[in-house]
This record gives C-alpha cells, sequence and structure tokens, in this order.
C-alpha cells in the first residue's frame, strides 16, 4: 500500500518505505476513486509531492516519490490513491503550484514531473 496521508505536515518526516518491486503497490481505483502517478527522476528519492483539489489549496495529500524496481528497468515515481475523482493541483513546493491534472474515477493518471 502507498503511504500517504492527509494533515498539516511539520519538519519532521516518517521513515520512506522501502523501494517497491513489480506487483508490490496496490491501487485503490473504482466508482468515483481513481489514482496519480507522477514520475520523476531519481534526484527527487524520498521528495514528498503534495496534491490538492483545485480551488482548495489547504486540504492536500502527498506521497513519497519511490523507486520502484519493474522487470526491464528502474523508475521513480509519487504513487497517490485513492484520490476521489476531480481536478487537482500539483505542487511543486508548498507555495508553488506546478500543473493541475484531472483524475477519473476508475482509473490512473500519469504526470511527468518536469
Amino acid at each position: 500500500m502507498t503511504q500517504q496521508h492527509t494533515h498539516p505536515h511539520p519538519h519532521v518526516h516518517a521513515p520512506l518505505p522501502a523501494p517497491s518491486r513489480e506487483g508490490s503497490v496496490v491501487l485503490e481505483i473504482g466508482g468515483t476513486l481513481g489514482a496519480l502517478i507522477i514520475y520523476t527522476g531519481p534526484a527527487d528519492d524520498g521528495l514528498e509531492i503534495e496534491v490538492s483539489p483545485v480551488g482548495d489549496d489547504t486540504t492536500r495529500t502527498h506521497a513519497a516519490v519511490r523507486p520502484r524496481h519493474l522487470v526491464a528497468h528502474t523508475t521513480h515515481c509519487a504513487v497517490i490513491s485513492p484520490l476521489p475523482e476531480g481536478d487537482y493541483t500539483i505542487w511543486r513546493t508548498p507555495q508553488s503550484p506546478d500543473t493541475t491534472c484531472t483524475v477519473r474515477g476508475g482509473g490512473v493518471t500519469e504526470h511527468h514531473w518536469s
């Protein structure tokens, strides 16, 4: 299961989950729930990326970027699941939005962090 939670975040961070292997991440999707995968590079390992519903900058959830070891390669990404379907702001920093995306129920939205 992906480590994600919603609450104000002090400067103390919980330990990061171990890197995942193929088939080890479970997405809770279906009905009105979807998932968001944000692909990054190796330099972002451990970075917590926040998302919030568009128009509600104070209700945020986040997930840490972790290596995902697949059969042919390793990718780095944050996996946020479940998310209610809707439009979300992806935050570059706590004060600076990066972009917006749409999460659809029963689906997985992918975003490439630039």
